[in-house]
């Protein structure tokens, strides 16, 4: 199973402070050097809650482009891109090319995309906003395997489109979604290399979810075995931040070694890929976290 770091490029929670591009490439850098398999970036334009100041973040693929040059072997993912911030045509076109930039180590992560308010706030349409996501995933799909399509709907047009020059890779980078309703699971299972779901803690939490994806390629007549499973999944250490964050319900907790178990557990239920976000986001959790790592990768199957 691989694992990987959710690389944040948002300002600092408590403080506001901007993250600057020196210390997010520093610490991608030294998840490579750690032995993480992928790194990930989150896809937003700002976060805004009422009675709190907006907390900013840097743009997206931006940042992954500038990491793609600055990291050698792990894999690279966006977890992931909302599609109405960019056109599906053109979203193509971009992935084709970050993926040559990396030597084929981009995941392509889509979403529908959910935080109203920064769509208000940059003037985009938040409605149909899986309609949408159904519209563009019937264009980026052939522009990535196939380099061509031509496609009109009620959202978005590709007439006679060709994603060329082709990439490192011939049927282009994986196609990863995250999402977890019922429409959006069917989406996964007709267009998607892999699911992604989050938040996730202990195993238990992950077997209703597998369940339910499992489900719904059956429905569209899709073998559940090629669909990767993928997870986000949240480490809290209690001893380094007193109080849970918000953002995670249900999340790991425990020493190296109880984390490698919880890995294993994962991996046992058929998870592929987890991606983990620890809090706190400092260096002494994510030392703990490539402790964890390394203990797991050090077990032997029973």
């Amino acid at each position: 199973m691989k694992l990987g770091l959710l690389v944040l490029t948002a300002n600092e929670r408590e403080t506001n402070r901007t993250r600057t591009y020196d210390s997010i490439r520093a610490i991608a850098q030294q998840t490579e050097t750690d032995g993480f398999d992928s790194i990930w970036l989150a896809d937003h334009l700002l976060y805004r809650h009422p009675g709190e100041p907006t907390r900013g973040i840097w743009e997206c693929w931006t940042i992954l482009a500038a990491l793609a040059e600055a990291t050698q072997r792990v894999e690279i993912g966006t977890l992931v891109l909302c599609n109405s911030f960019r056109n599906p045509a053109i979203l193509a076109k971009m992935a084709t090319t970050a993926d040559e930039v990396s030597h084929g180590r981009l995941i392509l992560g889509v979403g529908a995309g959910w935080n109203e308010p920064e769509y208000q706030a940059f003037g985009l349409p938040f409605d149909y906003r899986v309609d949408r996501l159904r519209e563009a995933l019937q264009i980026l799909r052939p522009l990535l395997r196939e380099g061509h399509v031509d496609f009109g709907g009620q959202y978005y047009q590709a007439r006679n489109c060709h994603n060329v020059p082709a990439g490192p890779r011939p049927h282009g980078p994986p196609l990863l979604i995250g999402g977890e309703g019922p429409r959006m699971l069917r989406l996964t299972a007709q267009y998607a290399d892999l699911w992604n779901t989050g938040y996730i803690g202990e195993p238990e939490t992950m077997a209703e979810p597998i369940a339910r994806i499992e489900a719904a390629c059956r429905e569209v007549g899709r073998d559940p075995a090629t669909l990767g499973i993928t997870a986000l999944v949240g480490v809290w250490f209690p001893d380094l931040q007193a109080q849970k964050p918000g953002f995670l319900t249900s999340p790991l907790t425990g020493t190296a070694a109880e984390l490698a178990e919880a890995i294993r557990g994962h991996a046992q239920l058929g998870v592929q890929h987890i991606i983990f976000q620890c809090a706190p986001y400092t260096p002494e959790a994510r030392q703990r976290l490539s402790e964890a790592l390394r203990l797991y990768r050090g077990m032997r199957p029973q």
